[in-house]
């Protein structure tokens, strides 16, 4: 089924060329179907680069999916037109009466900043607090995941002694959860921060569960026990080029500390086009949130704070586990061989 996106949205003739089925509002509506209602709060400086990418997997679902977008009013962005915010975007103020199936919360690149000095940071947390009685479930991103586990469950953000910067393997926690259900054992996701979050916090909340989780990266794909928020360290949103387009800006700028991506650019050259290595368990985790948001979510979405109040928007029958790769033997088989695959060691 399409995605129901605003009239003139400028990711539409992106997702036309890539045969990405895009409803405009007025073909929408002739369809006589409930859709998810889905607003997005997009951080990131590129909007329309991120729109994209999000729409990209929202897409992957069979389910129509009406989107909102959503902006801070305490943060001016500056690398997008201001006619394309006020075409596009409404302030948090105008979604307060508002109920969702789905809030999306992108990260954002101040995680090298205190949470106190992310100039809308109060407002982010409103948002948030919005949200706990107004969204069925929401998914954060990267920052805006360190961000809602610090607000909403105190886990605290740890500064990162170099740059997290490539692609790397996420060790599936429990096959039968039902937002890694058909994961493989490893799974393949970028990741592009300077931060983390303190791992003993996440686990001594019961609320909490670690789905993925690397040796490298810590957990990469965290949840509640009811699945009313996903919490996603990583960048499974990112396109083929997105690292690469991030080495090559900072290159630009000429920083003398530039990671280079791992496990992403074939026998580690930049000038040979990267692996898209992780595009299937992308789709594979967004259709599967779609899809439960759509089983478990009320028909009358004013029903959303009492199910919320409740805590039980859904059902989660999965077994708590600790961060470890799937196998009880610790055996961990797989090394990086400079060409964007997990290769089995000799």
């Amino acid at each position: 089924m399409p995605i129901k996106i605003p009239e003139g949205l400028p990711a539409r003739d992106i997702l036309d060329s890539e045969r990405i089925f895009a409803l405009e509002k007025p073909e929408a509506e002739r369809q006589r179907v409930r859709p998810l209602k889905m607003v997005i709060l997009n951080l990131m400086p590129k909007k329309i680069e991120t729109e994209t990418q999000l729409l990209r997997l929202i897409s992957k679902s069979p389910l129509q999916v009406d989107i909102d977008f959503m902006k801070t009013g305490t943060h001016e962005s500056t690398h997008v037109s201001a006619d394309h915010l006020v075409k596009f975007y409404e302030p948090p103020e105008s979604f307060a009466d508002n109920y969702y199936d789905g809030l999306i919360v992108t990260g954002a690149p101040v995680e090298h900043l205190p949470f106190e000095q992310v100039d809308y940071w109060d407002e982010f947390k409103r948002i948030l607090d919005w949200a706990a009685s107004h969204v069925f479930s929401t998914m954060y991103l990267c920052w805006g995941a360190m961000g809602a586990l610090n607000h909403r469950y105190g886990v605290r953000k740890i500064d990162l002694p170099e740059k997290i910067f490539g692609v790397f393997p996420q060790y599936l926690q429990d096959e039968y959860c039902f937002l890694t259900n058909g994961f493989d054992e490893i799974a393949l996701q970028p990741h592009s921060r300077v931060a983390a979050v303190d791992e003993r916090d996440v686990a001594a909340n019961p609320e909490l569960q670690v789905l993925t989780w690397g040796p490298q990266t810590g957990p990469g794909l965290i949840a509640t026990r009811d699945f009313s928020e996903v919490f996603a360290l990583g960048h499974w949103e990112y396109g083929k080029y997105t690292l690469a387009e991030e080495y090559r800006r900072d290159m630009d700028r000429g920083l003398d500390n530039v990671p280079f991506p791992t496990n992403y650019f074939p026998n580690d050259d930049p000038t040979i086009e990267p692996l898209f290595s992780w595009r299937a368990h992308a789709n594979l985790l967004w259709r599967n949130w779609l899809n439960w948001v759509y089983q478990m979510t009320p028909y009358d979405l004013t029903e959303v704070p009492q199910l919320r109040a409740q805590r039980r928007p859904g059902t989660d029958h999965v077994v708590r586990h600790a961060p470890s790769s799937p196998r009880q033997d610790g055996f961990r088989p797989f090394l990086d061989d400079g060409y964007g695959l997990i290769v089995p060691r000799d």
